[in-house]
């Protein structure tokens, strides 16, 4: 399996990283530790998951899916071959949010101790807390790496304005750099990266690992009218997509797909895995079935023609 640098650091991960966010969400803990199994056995081995995943789901708290991924590597005594991403700052209960020294070491603690593990590969500011100056939060995660508790760390939904002061600081005062940038980026959803974020990342070296790389699914093909919303938990998330836009974009996906056979989820995701910027789109499954596609994704490699022509149907 090919493998980049994440951003300056020691972390080498593979072409795709696995969401956890559906763990204890859409799927149980059983079907998790499958898909996991069968992710490490084609080689893949990069997780991203966060504190507050699957808050949102009824019964839930948050912290279940970094619970579920813990007890797997413990059970499967994988940790030292896992790479661990995980996020802080989103809401975990009343007064328990945000990037405030305080807060962030008391919650790498409990991230830690659902991970069942002494240590995270790649720490992530979730959201950006415009109450904090990026100086403290980045304080806090030296005393982490100092610690050994963090390895790297990065940052999810930051606007440009927000990563120059964070390595502005970095400069200045010797701390932390955030080497990779999370953001929301997909052949449906491109402006807000590419408009100043890509090229700063480019510029200064930030890996950059997608989310909603499939845009919710969408880009799959299994979105085409308004009755097929109804076909899982975030098809009305997808609802937007539904324009002449989203059918050229689709109508493109279908035609790489039938000239490289291969099918729109591994075309959208080796689209992604072509741009020079993007280190690993993270994509998740639900499914042995779908976990297959993700697999095959990273042996799909589009020449350049093909990859602007995917361009040019998403503009």
């Amino acid at each position: 399996m090919q493998r980049s640098r994440l951003g300056r650091s020691d972390l080498m991960v593979p072409r795709l990283c696995f969401g956890g966010n559906v763990f204890g969400w859409t799927v149980d803990a059983a079907m998790s530790h499958r898909l996991l199994d069968g992710l490490v056995e084609a080689g893949l081995n990069f997780v991203d998951t966060a504190d507050v995943y699957s808050k949102w789901a009824p019964g839930n708290q948050g912290g279940e899916s970094e619970s579920i991924l813990g007890a797997w590597m413990k059970a499967r005594g994988n940790r030292d071959r896992m790479i661990v991403a995980t996020k802080v700052g989103s809401e975990m209960g009343p007064g328990m949010k945000g990037l405030g020294k305080t807060y962030i070491l008391k919650a790498v603690d409990a991230s830690l101790r659902r991970l069942q593990t002494d240590y995270i590969d790649l720490y992530q500011s979730h959201w950006d807390d415009p109450e904090t100056p990026v100086e403290e939060t980045l304080a806090a995660y030296q005393d982490l790496i100092k610690a050994g508790k963090v390895r790297v760390v990065g940052a999810s939904n930051f606007t440009l304005a927000r990563m120059q002061a964070a390595l502005d600081a970095h400069r200045r005062d010797g701390l932390p750099r955030y080497e990779s940038l999370q953001p929301e980026y997909n052949l449906c959803e491109r402006a807000g990266f590419e408009s100043d974020l890509a090229a700063f990342c480019r510029a200064n070296e930030i890996g950059v690992i997608t989310y909603f790389s499939l845009a919710g699914g969408f880009l799959t093909g299994k979105y085409r009218s308004a009755a097929d919303l109804a076909k899982s938990a975030r098809g009305e998330d997808v609802a937007k997509y539904l324009n002449a836009r989203g059918e050229r974009i689709l109508a493109a996906l279908d035609a790489v797909a039938a000239e490289t056979q291969a099918t729109p989820t591994r075309v959208a995701l080796a689209w992604l895995m072509a741009q020079p910027v993007v280190t690993a789109p993270i994509a998740s499954a639900t499914s042995p079935a779908q976990l297959q596609e993700l697999i095959a994704a990273t042996q799909l490699h589009l020449d350049a023609d093909t990859v602007s022509r995917l361009a040019q149907a998403s503009e």
